[in-house]
């Protein structure tokens, strides 16, 4: 899966997408409503890692796959929608 840039995509997009949910779902909740907010910082502070990895295997994939503009949008758009990163590798899983 590692040899490829859309291997690469599809294993990044995941690890994007279950912090991006582990934010959202759970450690955004223990902020707010329980006053506990170290979580986000260590989750968010990874979760924006994987989204700099994931934006970089975008870009690689791009090249390497000759993208269109509009594919490289809905890639991006995919990152920052809860879901859309699994989303996007069962569209990718499809070609």
């Amino acid at each position: 899966m590692l040899k490829t840039s859309l291997g690469r995509l599809r294993l990044i997009g995941y690890i994007e997408g279950v912090s991006f949910l582990l934010l959202l779902g759970i450690a955004m909740p223990l902020k707010y409503m329980a006053g506990f907010p170290e979580p986000v910082k260590i989750i968010g502070w990874l979760h924006g890692i994987f989204f700099v990895l994931y934006l970089l295997a975008v870009i690689q994939t791009t090249i390497a796959h000759r993208w269109s503009i509009l594919r490289v949008l809905g890639a991006f758009l995919a990152s920052i929608i809860p879901f859309g990163p699994f989303i996007l590798d069962a569209r990718l899983r499809r070609e």
